[in-house]
């Protein structure tokens, strides 16, 4: 089974080339993180019904999937996931059993601590408890790591090599080109990267960013959305009766802006 895997969506440029890509490259599951898909930050009802027009099949997020409120009710939909590491009592799920093509497959969202939010839970021991759970259900376990540091996301990569079938990390909007498949079957990368305005400040408006820096003042962020575009995955293969990857590719795919279609 092939899963393609697309890192932070970021406002209405990354869901027009998200649609775009769709119609390029075929898979059977689709994932997608989608914590900043409605104006950068957070997602809406209109968002969440447009990506799956287009054929998502699997909604991870991370810490801004509390920007908007009506993005938080929507939490109560079984394939839109945050992270399972909140406390107990956060709205929501972070982990969900699937079935696509006849296939059952189980998605873990979690994230890290490491200069994010250190009063959540260890994600190292939240995953051993959901895979003690899900792998009764199914041998194939996909996980949206979110988080900063890329010595955490290695290191949570290694602790769940033979257990999760992909390991990948989102948050940074970054891409990073060390997707592999570790020494026991779990296809990893670092980062997927952003699908966005490619020259912006991660998928922002430049000016605002640099002014921060500049100044140390705090600068509200607005969405590029005058240059061309990227569009950053993963496509992975899974075996589904042993849970172990095949293969891993990474996809890197620029867009001019007039390539795009201007709906949604």
């Amino acid at each position: 089974m092939k899963f393609l895997i697309v890192g932070d969506i970021i406002g209405r440029p990354g869901r027009r080339t998200l649609r775009k890509a769709l119609d390029i490259y075929k898979a059977d599951v689709v994932i997608v993180n989608v914590e900043n898909s409605a104006g950068g930050f957070g997602i809406t009802h209109k968002v969440y019904d447009e990506l799956k027009s287009m054929g998502v099949d699997v909604m991870t997020s991370g810490n801004h999937i509390w920007d908007k409120k009506e993005g938080i009710a929507l939490l109560e939909r079984k394939d839109l996931l945050r992270p399972a590491n909140y406390p107990e009592g956060a709205p929501g799920k972070g982990y969900g059993i699937f079935e696509k093509k006849g296939v059952k497959f189980a998605v873990i969202n979690l994230m890290g601590r490491i200069f994010l939010d250190p009063h959540l839970e260890n994600p190292f021991k939240v995953f051993d408890q959901l895979y003690q759970m899900l792998s009764l259900e199914t041998p194939i376990l996909i996980v949206d790591f979110h988080a900063e540091a890329t010595s955490e996301k290695w290191a949570f990569g290694i602790y769940a090599d033979g257990r999760a079938s992909i390991v990948y990390g989102t948050h940074t909007h970054v891409p990073t080109y060390d997707q592999l498949i570790l020494k026991h079957g779990t296809a990893y990368t670092s980062d997927v990267g952003m699908t966005g305005c490619w020259y912006s400040a991660i998928g922002m408006e430049p000016e605002d960013a640099i002014k921060r820096f500049l100044t140390g003042i705090p600068q509200k962020y607005k969405v590029e959305e005058k240059e061309d575009t990227v569009f950053n995955a993963i496509l992975v293969e899974v075996n589904t009766n042993t849970g172990k990857a095949i293969s891993i590719e990474r996809i890197q795919h620029y867009f001019k802006r007039d390539e795009l279609t201007q709906e949604g």
